[in-house]
């Protein structure tokens, strides 16, 4: 939901900072103080129509930022989009849009503090808040919308993933069919590849593990005199010795027999005695086996040459079928799996086609269990949108939902007749609308703007609260057309409409702009908004009124402010408080 608007040298708006409570907000103000501008600024917010005309004059940019605090259903249409381009923030329960638009012409979005297109504000912004009375976020407009109310009115949502779920396993198992049915050339080259490719592989007789023992061989017989050169040196160091000189070991033998005369005195001495021993017992295995190793390295220009074609097989099939030796076999694997594939081919087209068969049978059978239940719910949603629209003035106003079904060779199968399909099932779904008697139901999308239009997206927002996502509601100029009585109850069903509202809750926010008392005296929140001259420029102001300047402002709206329109005013406040309560 809206916590914060923030709005800078957008039309005759100079600056202003504006906090919204999670529940029913209401706006008032003598006409033309610049209610229904708050509102256009949301929308360009949200990637409404933007130009150079909203730019306050005399300045050069105009700006809007709006913070939202995103409820679990905003973050799970939201989420996804935002890590799809990286848009994140640090906290995933807080959203930050922005927007600037520049005199010269040029718009820059914000998601977040990262510029992005006008197009992925709007995806975004489309999920945060629907405006009444400007048709850019109406999502009941929306005709691919409606499917989803409908369901989620209906409790329809978990048939309705059965039917999704048969269908995605159908696209899957057409896929398979599809790509097995291809060219038989085609085919028979690619079996010809991957015999070739597979018997490329096997005939190496790869053994993982086997390209780092090459190499360290390699390195061995390539350096064989070198090898024997310095075991031999550290053999003669240790036992043998050089012409003339005494050997490690022989100079630790001299060690060891002056410690032994020195024990006979001293018989503290007899632990450096045994550590000399216990060295040269060492140094005596270090030699036999570096005498060993010495006598094994031999110089053998065959195997090094071995090693080497060796280790050039292994460099070419990496460089064909993957960056090591496991990754060869894994290809190999894979193409056994394809040739295995094409070779009983006619056998998968066979088990395939009928899977497919089946499927559609399935599907056709839960699609239509499923269209059932939805005209069945069609006709419940019509009866209380049309009961709804009665209360809100609109007795001649009729609803409707229509479903239709199309014919397709390739669809469904239902009876004896194939219907086209997709996750959702078979039906489109299309709400309808007659506002006035005599006039036939037409498509909810194409209904007039204003006032009307705002009152029977209420009633479809009252009727469908639980099933709508969006969080946050803006009604602007609802009250256009109606009188004082019916200004009260479209009040109360505003404010019905944020039950459970909080900043991660499931209600919804209302913002509402109005000229009714009998309206604005529901708002948790007023916010009066008033236009003056300052300076010679006019400003816009928007102040948040204390309970006794509510009862000025409602008396004011209400006529003159005197002693029985505030009293008028008091009672209207005290009438919404009871409702509440």
């Amino acid at each position: 939901m809206l916590v914060e608007l923030n709005v800078k040298n957008f039309a005759i708006i100079d600056e202003l900072q504006l906090r919204f409570s999670p529940g029913f907000n209401v706006l008032t103000g003598e006409t033309g103080a610049g209610k229904s501008i708050i509102i256009d600024a949301v929308s360009t917010l949200l990637g409404g129509r933007a130009d150079s005309t909203m730019i306050r004059s005399g300045t050069d940019e105009a700006q809007v930022e709006g913070i939202f605090h995103l409820n679990e259903a905003a973050k799970e249409a939201i989420l996804p989009l935002l890590q799809k381009d990286g848009l994140e923030g640090d906290d995933e329960n807080i959203l930050v849009l922005a927007r600037e638009i520049r005199r010269e012409g040029r718009s820059v979005c914000r998601v977040n503090g990262r510029a992005v297109t006008l197009g992925t504000l709007e995806s975004i912004g489309q999920h945060l808040v629907d405006i009444h009375g400007q048709t850019e976020h109406l999502s009941l407009l929306r005709v691919r919308e409606h499917i989803v109310f409908l369901d989620r009115y209906g409790d329809l949502w978990a048939l309705r993933q059965e039917v999704a779920d048969l269908v995605r396993e159908l696209r899957h198992v057409r896929q398979e069919l599809s790509a097995l049915m291809r060219d038989e050339r085609e085919l028979a080259r690619r079996a010809d590849l991957l015999t070739y490719q597979i018997q490329e592989i096997a005939s190496a007789r790869l053994r993982v593990g086997e390209e780092q023992e090459l190499n360290e061989e390699r390195t061995r017989l390539a350096n064989a005199e070198r090898l024997m050169e310095l075991a031999n040196e550290a053999y003669h160091a240790l036992y043998a010795g050089e012409k003339g000189q005494s050997s490690a070991l022989d100079l630790l033998g001299q060690v060891a027999h002056s410690l032994a005369s020195l024990e006979k005195i001293d018989p503290s001495l007899q632990e450096q005695r045994q550590a000399v021993e216990e060295a040269s017992y060492q140094l005596e295995d270090l030699a036999r086996s570096l005498r060993t190793y010495r006598d094994s390295i031999e110089f053998n220009p065959a195997r090094l040459h071995q090693v080497d074609e060796r280790l050039d097989l292994i460099y070419n099939l990496k460089r064909k079928y993957g960056d090591s030796i496991v990754e060869i076999l894994a290809f190999g694997e894979a193409a056994q799996r394809e040739l295995d594939g094409i070779v009983h081919r006619e056998e998968q087209v066979e088990e395939l086609g009928a899977r497919e068969a089946e499927l559609l049978r399935q599907v056709g059978a839960l699609a239509a269990q499923l269209s059932a239940q939805r005209r069945t719910t069609g006709e419940q949603l019509r009866e209380a949108i049309e009961a709804e629209l009665k209360h809100l003035g609109m007795e001649g106003a009729r609803f409707g939902v229509a479903i239709e079904q199309k014919e397709a060779a390739d669809g469904a199968w239902i009876g004896d007749k194939r219907y086209a399909f997709d996750t959702t099932g078979i039906d489109r779904v299309e709400f309808l609308i007659s506002p006035n008697v005599g006039e036939p139901l037409k498509s909810l999308a194409r209904i007039a703007s204003g006032g009307e239009t705002s009152r029977l997206m209420l009633a479809l927002k009252t009727v469908l609260s639980a099933a709508d996502r969006t969080p946050t509601l803006i009604f602007d100029e609802i009250d256009v057309g109606i009188g004082g009585r019916a200004g009260g109850v479209v009040g109360k069903k505003l404010w019905s409409l944020t039950a459970g509202a909080s900043p991660g809750g499931a209600g919804h926010q209302v913002l509402c702009v109005t000229h009714l008392p009998q309206l604005a005296g529901y708002g948790d929140v007023h916010l009066r908004v008033d236009k003056g001259v300052v300076g010679q420029r006019t400003l816009v102001t928007v102040q948040q009124l204390t309970e006794e300047e509510r009862v000025e402002e409602l008396a004011s709206m209400l006529g003159t402010a005197t002693r029985a329109t505030r009293r008028s005013a008091q009672e209207l406040l005290e009438r919404a408080k009871q409702v509440k309560e």
